[in-house]
């Protein structure tokens, strides 16, 4: 089966407390689903068209358990702490099998 992840691209933050708040709530969240941060985007070298603010990265053992993670009611209440103050360009991607 092949694994799922998340990608996020964070652009613009207006308000770092919330951003903050966000990382408080949706930790505990990806973990309670299965998820494992590879990486938080600490160092990043931009190529193209690509951009070197924050990049995160999480793995899940499937797919179907990547959207179901985003589908929490645990990770709703992170996504309603961020709301908008910060632009990302969120998506959940498959692995390779």
């Amino acid at each position: 089966m092949a694994k799922g992840y998340w990608v996020s691209v964070y652009r613009p933050t207006s308000d770092p407390d919330r951003l903050a708040a966000y990382d408080k709530l949706a930790g505990p969240a990806v973990r309670a689903a299965g998820g494992r941060v590879l990486s938080r985007g600490a160092r990043v070298v931009a190529h193209e068209a690509g951009i070197t603010q924050r990049v995160v990265l999480i793995e899940f053992d499937s797919f179907e358990q990547a959207v179901a993670a985003y589908e929490s009611e645990a990770y709703k209440k992170a996504l309603a702490v961020l709301s908008d103050s910060v632009e990302r360009d969120f998506r959940i991607v498959e692995g390779v099998d």
